[in-house]
């Protein structure tokens, strides 16, 4: 997409300063930008890179005063970096507006679907299933039976929506991600064989909810798997059958979190982290990247280290974890050396 200095400064109610007609296609950092590209100075680290920068426009604060010449179209507003996220998300817009069924695709007879959906070739609409105004199912995405989508929602190409799940308002699912697969649940018999254990229940993904790519959420063995409003969750997380996520909770990538574990509120999970099953994880509960976590957790704690410590605590004895090889050999010498004077 082509876009001028006056309707980009139309779209931030910026002010010019340089060619008003300008036209950029592409987004670049200050120091690598080049003709045809925008950019934008917030960083005061960064003010050198505007007076030898060949990006054809840089969004600037108002405040901002030149010393010497320069060869890129100003758009001057109030703050520089809150304009140019404020660009992106109309980008993103203007890019992802799409409407229309494309074709091959296949939509069962029962199927029921707001308006302005954009169904994407090779996708599959499952038999009941109901879709909200505005949705974005990209291409091969699978839905399966009674499904239930709300408005405005964006399901990104190669994801796979089980039967019976139900998504909220406003969630994105990005590619490969995989709501409503069977739990892990198995049974051995005496012959140290294993049976399936039916996983009956279903997933509930409420409201503003980014499901990461290659992330998959299990149905629950009875029940629901719920995931709150406003939950986030990074790229390749595995949530296992009858877990509950509370509400504007963030994980990061690597994450696995056994069956049956509820976390609260408006935590932040490191990477890598591994989440024993059947345990409560408070409200506000910090866990530090690879940390192990098998107990409960009370509001508020930040924990590191596996099996994990108190975080301060953590940081304390990896002082002497790092020393170890030291702290030994010292030990080794007294004993000798109490050893020799006996």
């Amino acid at each position: 997409m082509i876009f001028t200095a006056t309707q980009i400064a139309g779209i931030l109610n910026g002010e010019i300063e340089g060619d008003e007609t300008v036209e950029v296609s592409k987004l670049a950092k200050i120091e690598e930008g080049t003709k045809g590209s925008l950019t934008f100075l917030s960083n005061p680290k960064y003010t050198p890179y505007i007076y030898s920068t060949d990006a054809s426009i840089t969004i600037v604060d108002k405040k901002f005063e030149a010393e010497s010449d320069i060869k890129t179209t100003l758009i001057r507003v109030d703050d520089a970096y809150k304009a140019f996220s404020q660009l992106l998300d109309y980008y993103n817009m203007v890019k992802m507006n799409k409407t229309g069924i494309e074709q091959p695709s296949f939509i069962s007879d029962t199927a029921k679907y707001g308006e302005n959906m954009y169904l994407g070739a090779f996708s599959y609409l499952g038999d009941n299933v109901s879709i909200g105004r505005n949705a974005k199912i990209y291409p091969n995405v699978y839905i399966g039976d009674n499904v239930t989508i709300g408005d405005d929602v964006v399901v990104f190409a190669g994801a796979k929506i089980y039967s019976e799940s139900i998504i909220g308002d406003n969630c994105v699912i990005h590619s490969g991600a995989i709501v409503g697969a069977d739990g892990f649940g198995f049974t051995p018999n005496e012959k140290g064989e294993y049976s399936k254990v039916p996983q009956t229940g279903n997933v509930i993904i409420e409201s503003n909810v980014d499901v990461g790519a290659g992330t998959t959420i299990d149905r629950a063995t009875l029940g629901s798997t719920v995931i709150r409003k406003g939950v986030k969750l990074d790229n390749q997380i595995q949530i296992a059958h009858n877990v509950e996520i509370g509400e504007h909770t963030a994980i990061a990538a690597q994450t696995g979190i056994a069956g049956s574990t509820k976390i609260g509120k408006h935590c932040l999970i490191g990477g890598q982290v591994g989440i024993a099953g059947h345990l409560v994880i408070g409200n506000g509960v910090r866990i530090q990247a690879q940390s192990g976590i098998g107990r409960n957790i009370k509001d508020g704690e930040a924990i590191q280290g596996s099996p994990a410590l108190g975080y301060s605590d953590y940081n304390k004895s990896y002082v002497h974890f790092k020393n170890l090889p030291k702290i030994v050999d010292r030990v080794y010498k007294l004993e000798k050396k109490i050893n020799d004077n006996e």
